[in-house]
């Protein structure tokens, strides 16, 4: 019993404060929530259709199968809807981790130290969201119907739709585009064909 009477009154809780520990959980929580979404997006594809630089390498002589394309080549409705429900389920999530770290912000009992955080986490969330509009619309300008970027940190995937295999100069293409856009090395990066 002493021993929590002292943790309550001179320890950890005075310090920091039942509340400003609560802020600084759901903080973490969000950063949990953006990395769970990176790895959900990463492994859609990925024991098959999966073409970049790195372990998943399928240049090298392997070839992949694409997933969602009939006998005659052409690509299926759950292709297109694909990338729409992807999109969307991307920007739920940011716009919920959006929301967590402006309620950090407009609380006035917040640590400044934790204001900070959610400033820098709003930060980097609004730079992922600008890089992974200009590699997409790069993409797309460069003759694929769709794609989808995921950028999380250092790592990124790119998703895109095409009915044929993807050539080593359109991964190339692809691969240059996020290195300029994001400075991601190769290595980080996976190219998914849908």
């Amino acid at each position: 019993m002493a021993t929590m009477k002292v943790l309550g009154e001179s320890g950890i809780f005075a310090k920091i404060g039942k509340r400003n520990l609560v802020l600084i959980c759901a903080v973490l929580f969000i950063g949990l929530a953006v990395y769970l979404n990176y790895m959900w997006f990463s492994d859609a594809a990925e024991p098959t259709g999966n073409i970049g630089y790195g372990e998943n390498n399928n240049l090298a002589g392997g070839t992949a199968e694409p997933e969602d394309e009939n006998v005659s080549g052409t690509t299926t409705p759950d292709t297109d809807s694909y990338f729409t429900s992807a999109q969307l389920s991307r920007q739920q999530a940011r716009d919920e981790a959006l929301q967590v770290l402006q309620t950090v912000l407009a609380n006035a009992q917040a640590l400044d130290e934790t204001k900070e955080q959610a400033l820098a986490d709003i930060s980097a969330i609004a730079g992922e969201i600008e890089h992974e509009s200009n590699v997409e619309a790069l993409v797309v300008a460069k003759g694929f119907e769709d794609c989808v970027a995921v950028i999380n940190g250092e790592k990124a995937s790119v998703i895109v739709k095409s009915a044929e295999e993807l050539l080593p100069s359109q991964v190339a293409q692809i691969t240059e585009i996020v290195y300029q856009q994001t400075g991601i090395l190769p290595v980080n990066l996976n190219i998914i064909r849908k």
